[in-house]
């Protein structure tokens, strides 16, 4: 039965009797990391989440003094004050848990944007490779690979022609 279906399988696919399949995988995200338009993306977008951040702290410190002051005054504040201080302050605290939602949201989206531009570059670098070294299909190792030899490997080389492709280093911003 077995051979039967063999033999069926190369009737209908006879360019599999004859083509030999070669197979390489690369760590894209070392390659990422690796690669100088990788870490520039990396330290922009480092850069710009510090500068979120220290304002997102600057206003949580704004917001401590003003519970602090409010803690202080709440004995002596009358009950509808008291409660106004109170509204007041639950309100700037829903708004600075918006904005840190709102940030989050903007550099996640803006790293995924980065990282799938130099992935869509590395990605006809990956097949310029694999034409020259005659592979059939290139996986990506995070992907479930469990084992592959470091021949198969083709991270270093992908790195050395990203960097050297005259593409690496041009931001389309």
């Amino acid at each position: 039965m077995t051979r039967m279906i063999l033999a069926l399988a190369l009737l209908v696919f006879p360019r599999l009797a004859h083509a030999e399949l070669k197979i390489a995988y690369v760590d894209l995200q070392r390659a990422l990391e690796e690669t100088e338009e990788g870490r520039q993306a990396k330290t922009k977008l480092k850069t710009d989440f510090e500068k979120k951040q220290k304002e997102l702290d600057q206003r949580q410190e704004e917001l401590k003094k003003m519970k602090g002051d409010l803690d202080k005054q709440a004995a002596i504040l009358k009950p509808d004050a008291l409660q106004s201080k109170q509204q007041e302050l639950q309100q700037r605290l829903v708004s600075l848990q918006d904005t840190y939602m709102r940030l989050q949201k903007q550099l996640q989206e803006r790293e995924a944007e980065e990282t799938g531009r130099i992935f869509k570059k590395m990605s006809s670098v990956i097949a310029e490779i694999a034409k020259t070294e005659g592979v059939t299909y290139v996986l990506e190792k995070s992907t479930g690979i469990l084992y592959a030899p470091p021949s198969l490997d083709l991270t270093n080389e992908l790195i050395r022609k990203y960097n050297s492709s005259g593409t690496s280093g041009k931001s389309s911003k």
